[in-house]
């Protein structure tokens, strides 16, 4: 199903941290020379979009989804979700997250990103009205309306390295 265009703006805003991900699980196994350098881009990522999207998620997305019976108990495993990835972030912020840790956090976040996706999104896709979902979409709009617009470049530790 096409996304609708009031979620677009999540969407993009998944498109940019499965970006990350991806380029985690290519980095595999990551040095322990360069864990540091994964935590600041971890962190700068954190703090520019993700959790701005996290903040609009929990006030606008998931109470509109809440509406609905049957998204409910998925409304509250991203919950979870979200509160687990934030003791990640928090872990990074730290510096205290180990490869394994990384690499972890990596499929975390991808399987979260793709649960909302194609769970949550498409679910309310189908059960809102087109009106219901054009203010989700404004009222969204504001709230994302601090977040970075602009894809996060790779550090020079993070950057993929060209395979031979």
């Amino acid at each position: 199903m096409l996304r609708d265009k009031s979620l677009i703006p999540l969407s993009h805003q998944h498109q940019r941290a499965l970006a990350l991900c991806v380029r985690i699980d290519r980095a595999q196994p990551i040095p322990g020379a360069d864990l540091q350098a994964w935590q600041v881009e971890i962190v700068f990522h954190f703090e520019q979009e993700i959790r701005i999207h996290f903040a609009a998620e929990e006030s606008v997305i998931f109470p509109a989804a809440r509406q609905f019976a049957e998204l409910v108990p998925l409304v509250e495993e991203l919950i979870a979700e979200h509160a687990s990835l934030r003791k990640v972030f928090a872990l990074a912020e730290a510096r205290q997250l180990s490869a394994e840790n990384l690499a972890g956090f990596a499929q975390q976040l991808s399987a979260h990103i793709r649960k909302e996706e194609r769970q949550l999104f498409e679910g309310m896709q189908q059960l809102m009205k087109p009106a219901e979902l054009a203010n989700l979409g404004l009222r969204l709009e504001a709230a994302l309306k601090d977040a970075s617009q602009a894809c996060i470049l790779p550090n020079e530790a993070t950057k993929l390295k060209p395979t031979r």
